[in-house]
Formats: structure tokens, sequence, C-alpha cells
């Protein structure tokens, strides 16, 4: 058995950062940043910029605007594959479990999901039918013929048209080729997805553990479950352990030994540095709370923190909001978990600067 690495929590965060793109060594290039990345999650809350654009711009800093990322969508050189954005190429590492669905060993709810879409291959077919003929089109321009009502105790009840799509995705049979706003556009898979070879489902698991972990520098082997995209990484790497953390992590070698310069960011509450609240806490130690799930009186950080990085520390957080009738983005109050020396707080307006360029927006401060 490979002994594992020892690792101070300082190192281990340096690995974390780094492997995340956020050191002083900025990336330069859109579609290598998501590569490396993996993904960029589609998250439409703008308070102060949709999220996606809040990871790209901390990566690659004066040299992203927004339309660079809509100009890679709309060319399909990046796709949106379940709310995330991944390279295109990248998808034929899904497209071995698209083929295999449901899967031999498929959880109760999916076998469920595939009886009830059985039961209603007449609509699946005539979406396929209607997108081929009809190009791109969003839920609502397409005609409900299920026989087979969708049942769940949620909202999605009764969605017929927008939860078959919804598995239809799954399967392959179409893709997001666009949006309207915030609500997708979907054509056949065909004409949106690159016509690679098809990973085989094993191999496929075991390389897109690889990338997560390669993106992320330290994983748990095994963690909490979140609902589209896992945060373990199974085997791969070599294991390890953080000082002062319990339990054992699998951290990616590249990674090791490796110098560091850090920087000063201000990243998205859904970036994947900080997605992960309980490795957040393990080898950040940042207390972070994100207040837009919670009532007004319960929020301790506003609506929208933004979590600020300096070096390989979490530091504070920053309440905005983009007022874009009045073209401002505007700071109500930077909360500093300890005091801030003049040459950090120069450092975060000079962050917060940047941001407003990047939102075409002029910078106020509250006090």
């Amino acid at each position: 058995m490979t002994e594992p690495h020892h690792l101070t929590r300082e190192e281990a965060r340096r690995i974390a950062v780094r492997a995340q793109l956020l050191d002083a060594s900025r990336p330069v290039d859109l579609l290598d940043t998501v590569r490396r990345l993996t993904l960029v999650q589609y998250e439409p809350t703008a308070s102060v910029a949709p999220s996606a654009d809040l990871v790209l711009w901390s990566r690659l800093g004066r040299l992203y605007r927004p339309e660079d990322l809509q100009r890679a969508l709309a060319s399909h050189v990046v796709v949106e594959l379940r709310s995330m954005m991944r390279a295109a190429h990248d998808v034929a590492l899904y497209r071995g479990d698209m083929q295999a669905w449901p899967g031999a060993d498929a959880p109760g709810w999916t076998r469920s999901q595939a009886r009830w879409v059985q039961a209603n291959e007449a609509c699946r077919r005539d979406i396929l039918d209607r997108l081929k003929h009809g190009g791109p089109m969003i839920s609502r321009d397409l005609p409900d013929t299920c026989v087979e009502p969708w049942q769940s105790s949620g909202w999605n009840n009764g969605r017929n048209v927008a939860m078959m799509l919804e598995i239809m995705e799954l399967r392959g049979d179409v893709a997001v080729a666009g949006r309207l706003g915030r609500e997708r556009q979907w054509d056949l898979a065909e004409r949106i997805y690159p016509d690679d070879p098809v990973v085989p489902v094993t191999d496929a698991e075991r390389e897109r553990r690889a990338r997560r972990l390669r993106s992320l520098g330290l994983a748990r082997a095994r963690t909490t479950q979140t609902q589209l995209e896992p945060m373990d990484v199974g085997d791969v790497g070599e294991p390890a352990v953080v000082e002062g953390v319990r339990g054992a992590w699998r951290v990616d070698p590249a990674q090791l030994g490796r110098d560091f310069e850090g920087r000063t960011a201000i990243l998205s509450p859904f970036d994947r540095l900080v997605f992960d609240r309980k490795r957040l806490v393990e080898l950040f130690e940042f207390d972070y709370q994100l207040g837009m799930y919670k009532p007004a009186t319960q929020r301790r950080f506003g609506f929208y923190a933004l979590p600020v990085l300096h070096g390989d520390r979490l530091v504070g957080k920053v309440d905005a909001e983009a007022d874009v009738p009045a073209s401002v983005l505007r700071v109500r109050q930077v909360y500093e978990d300890e005091p801030f020396g003049a040459e950090l707080k120069d450092a975060v307006r000079t962050e917060l600067e940047g941001l407003a360029g990047m939102l075409k927006l002029r910078l106020e401060v509250a006090g």
C-alpha cells in the first residue's frame, strides 16, 4: 500500500487554489480554462452577474468579457450538459452513459423514470420529429402528447414535456442549443455534440474522476453526494492526509512540491473552490453562508455574498449588487474575517474595479 503524503493545511489550500487556476499564474484562453476546470456551472441568479461570468472573470481577469462565453456556446465549442458548461469534446466521456441509460445498476427512481418514458414513447418520438424539422425549441413550444402524466411530490408534478426533455438529455436524444433568457432551447443532440468516438463507460468514469481531481487538486475519495456533479474522486490520484483534518484524501501528484504565488480574487458563491462546504471548512476554516436561500432577517452576509480569496486563504465576503438601470455596481459592505491591512484593502478595491469594468458599470462602495 502506498504511504500517504502528509500535507499541512497551508499546503493543502495551495494545492486547491492552484488547481482551480486562482494562483498568480492566470490562464489566458477561455476554452482551455473551461477544460481545465472541467465545468462551469450555469446558475441564473444575477444579483451581481451570472455565476459563469464571475467564475471565468476571476480566472481570466481583464481578458474576459461575457460575450466571449456566449460566442463559445453559440458555436457549440462549449456546451451545456445538465446545467454544467463543458468543453464540447468532453461530452464523449458522458455519451457511453447516455447510450446505456438507465443502466443495469440504476436505482429505483431511475428505473421508474425509464418506465415512464416507455409509457410515453409516442411523445418522445413526437418531440424528436418536431425538433428535426422545426429546429431548436423551448419546452412550452412543444405540445404535451404524454398519455401518462409525470407525478411527483414536488413542483415538477404534471410538467410532462419539461421532464421528458430532461430525461431525453440523459439518454443523449436532445441537447441544449442555447437559452432564451433563462429558458433552454432544445435541439437534436447530434446537431450539438461533436461526433467523437464514445468512451466505454468504465474508462469514462475513471477519466472523469481523474479530471475532477486535477481540477480540485485535493478531494475526498467519498463524500456527500450532490444532484448533478459528484465531488468525490474514488481511488484516482495518490493518498494524502492533512494535518489537523480527520480522514483520508486523494491528491493530484502533479500538484505536489510546486512553488506557489498567490493573488487576490473575488469569487462566485458557486465557485468550485467554495462549493463543497464541508471541504471549505476543513481546509480553509472559512465561515460562509449564501443568503439567497434564506429570509432577509437570517442573512449574515447579504443576499449574494462573494467570497474573497487572498493568497491561499479566504479572508472575507463582499455584499454587492449590480444596479444595471443606474449603471452601478453597488458594494454595500465588505466583511473582513480579520482586519484587512492597507495592501489587502487596495487589492480588493482593484478587483472590484475590474469586476465593475467587466460588467461595464461604475463602482460605488458604501462608506
